[in-house]
């Protein structure tokens, strides 16, 4: 019997099905389609078919074509679309800032506030609505598909770049590099407190408290959880509260919130992981007054995904882009920097 393992519980490769297989010593000569399709509950042919034209099933970690013959103590990997399910998603003319389209992608900037695809009581309103909308002369939507063109995502507060992918192809190449960690993505946050070194890394497990299921946090040892690192790097030091970019090398949930927090320095505002508390700074009642009214200002965590690059997955060039702070999160810097450089004086 053939060993695989299923890796489906990542927060952005869990738009896609992943799975590793080891074949077992004493496997006959065997094409790898009908071997995954027996293996793999809801395997059809023709979703092991799209994941063969992505380039998506590796043997031994080159990709194969459908008709490959497994052997036996082959590594096989396979990333592929989910099947439909029965839910259907209403199109709603929901506007999109759109950064950049072609024929097999669209990248856009999501504005904090907008759940990326429906559930847990957001079924309509979100980025999946407006995409069912955007999408509907494609042959890639799908009124029954719940992810169309979602090759990952990011938090409902969270602001910054997504891309997206058009075609069945892009949507199967994209997530391959998502799943293999080549793309790149970088945050801005502002975190409180100042941090001792101007950059480092965090390395810890990421899962789901086992005091409160609605959030995750950190297990340094032992088996709860998946490995996640996080690179930090100070940009702007403002008294109480630091611009930090943090660049992600896995995509667990919450993984920049969960790991800021675990090094005492959660994101300013998240109300979430206890930056939603006045953490640094004085006891007076005028500064007290200053905090509130950046709350205000931020009514979200500070965190704006600013840059994403990637590998274009037809024409092969390398894509990448950056976008400005949303009004929010610029406005509550300026905040600050106007408050220290006045103490100051």
């Amino acid at each position: 019997m053939s060993e695989y393992t299923n890796e489906n519980e990542e927060q952005e490769e869990g738009l896609f099905e992943h799975y590793r297989l080891t074949v077992d010593a004493g496997q006959t000569a065997l094409r790898i389609d009908k071997f995954l399709s027996n293996r793999i509950e809801n395997a059809s042919r023709s979703r092991i078919q799209a994941a063969a034209d992505a380039g998506n099933i590796l043997a031994n970690n080159k990709p194969v074509k459908p008709n490959y013959k497994v052997k036996p103590n082959d590594e096989i990997v396979i990333v592929m679309d989910y099947p439909r399910r029965e839910l259907k998603i209403i199109a709603e003319d929901i506007p999109l800032n759109i950064v950049y389209e072609d024929d097999q992608l669209l990248v856009i900037n999501k504005p904090p506030g907008l759940v990326v695809h429906p559930g847990h009581g957001n079924y309509s309103g979100t980025l999946v609505n407006a995409l069912a909308y955007y999408f509907k002369d494609l042959p890639l939507f799908n009124s029954e598909d719940p992810r169309p063109g979602l090759v990952h995502r990011i938090d409902k507060d969270t602001s910054g770049l997504m891309v997206v992918a058009k075609t069945e192809l892009a949507k199967n190449k994209l997530a391959l590099q998502f799943f293999n960690k080549t793309t790149e993505r970088r945050y801005h946050a502002l975190v409180w407190g100042s941090l001792k070194e101007d950059e480092g890394t965090i390395t810890g497990n990421i899962g789901r408290s086992l005091k409160n299921r609605q959030v995750f946090t950190v297990f340094p040892e032992g088996d709860f959880g998946k490995h996640a690192v996080t690179h930090y790097k100070v940009l702007k030091r403002i008294g109480y509260v630091t611009l930090v970019e943090c660049r992600l090398e896995t995509g667990r949930t919450h993984q920049i919130r969960v790991h800021m927090k675990y090094i005492n320095h959660p994101l300013f505002n998240d109300s979430n992981y206890g930056g939603d508390k006045i953490l640094r700074g004085t006891t007076f009642s005028k500064y007290k007054q200053f905090v509130i009214n950046c709350f205000k200002i931020l009514p979200r965590q500070a965190l704006h995904a600013k840059t994403l690059g990637f590998v274009h997955p037809t024409t092969g060039e390398m894509m990448r882009f950056n976008s400005e702070l949303p009004d929010d999160l610029a406005s509550a810097i300026e905040k600050w920097e106007n408050y220290i450089a006045n103490r100051n004086e």
